[in-house]
């Protein structure tokens, strides 16, 4: 990929933009900021660190947005971040508005660019950006899916002791307290997860999972997470930069999938050059439908709270 924008040099921005250069995603990454000279340092800053892990990408900052002419994908993170006992829905009213202006930026600038979605309510606001553009669903998706499978493979590694490069986990819906982490479908190194731990160790794991993001908000108290959100767009970008066709789960817009359409969901997604290649739909239980379903009724009320006809 020759150019990756990120909007919003705040911490997940500052973070992506780190990854994404030691790893040589991209050839250039822009982070665009309306902070004066913000993003300027941010970049800058990130520049110097390149002796150390030899990379080349030119990493740089602005304050025009026509710095993201010309973006292969421009990912979006600026926005209102939570405080301790709000949810992800509480910062909607804010964060709607700026990734309207956002929105409006790429269409004049990066008219041919895939959009990557972190800011929350991420799956509200990624439906917003495909409504608002206009674009094919395969160019338009968001960040969770891959953070939250993250976290729960982390604590099955804690609670079992294996390592956790032999852990897969799943984790389908909304990106809130309505998530929906599939116990059934994680394994270590192929082996179902039940095999290892008991359901109440199970239970904690998902409720674990599903206050991934509060619990180190609250700990932080001024803070929420980075590392792990930026280290999962990087492999998002990675997987369609590179190509790879990864079976990830991210927040896609539905056709019908898991009988749902006009809706963002965390779904299993296959990413490649074309963005969102395909959507995977997985055999669940009732009990299973139930909770996806209680998940999507979420977020429709948050899109329906929104409003379609503003804007």
């Amino acid at each position: 990929m020759e150019k990756v924008a990120i909007v919003g040099a705040g911490r997940v921005g500052e973070t992506t933009a780190q990854f994404l250069a030691e790893q040589e995603i991209a050839r250039q990454v822009v982070l665009i900021d309306v902070r004066e000279d913000w993003p300027q340092g941010v970049a800058l800053d990130i520049l110097q660190t390149s002796p150390f892990f030899r990379f080349d990408t030119r990493v740089v900052g602005s304050n025009d947005p026509a710095a993201m002419s010309g973006a292969d994908l421009v990912v979006i993170t600026a926005g209102v971040p939570r405080k301790p006992g709000m949810s992800r829905s509480d910062v909607l009213d804010t964060n709607v508005a700026i990734i309207d202006s956002i929105l409006d930026e790429v269409m004049r600038h990066a008219p041919d660019a895939m959009i990557l979605m972190v800011t929350n309510p991420v799956d509200v606001l990624t439906w917003r950006a495909w409504w608002r553009t206009g674009w094919p669903r395969q160019r338009i998706m968001g960040q969770a899916g891959v953070l939250d499978a993250s976290r729960m493979a982390t604590f099955i590694a804690m609670a079992t002791g294996f390592s956790v490069r032999d852990i897969t986990t799943i984790v389908l819906g909304g990106h809130g307290d309505s998530m929906v982490p599939l116990p059934r479908y994680c394994t270590i190194n192929g082996i179902p997860v039940a095999h290892f731990l008991d359901q109440s160790q199970i239970r904690d794991i998902i409720r674990r999972t599903r206050d991934g993001g509060a619990e180190i908000l609250a700990l932080r108290k001024n803070s929420s997470a980075y590392d792990a959100p930026g280290a999962s767009v990087a492999a998002m970008v990675d997987a369609i930069a590179r190509n790879r066709r990864r079976l990830l789960p991210c927040v896609a817009i539905l056709d019908g999938e898991y009988g749902f359409s006009d809706i963002a969901m965390g779904v299993p997604c296959v990413l490649d050059q074309e963005g969102v290649s395909r959507v995977v739909e997985l055999d669940l239980t009732e009990e299973e439908r139930g909770w996806f379903a209680g998940s999507a009724a979420a977020v429709e009320a948050d899109i329906e709270r929104l409003g379609k006809a503003s804007g």
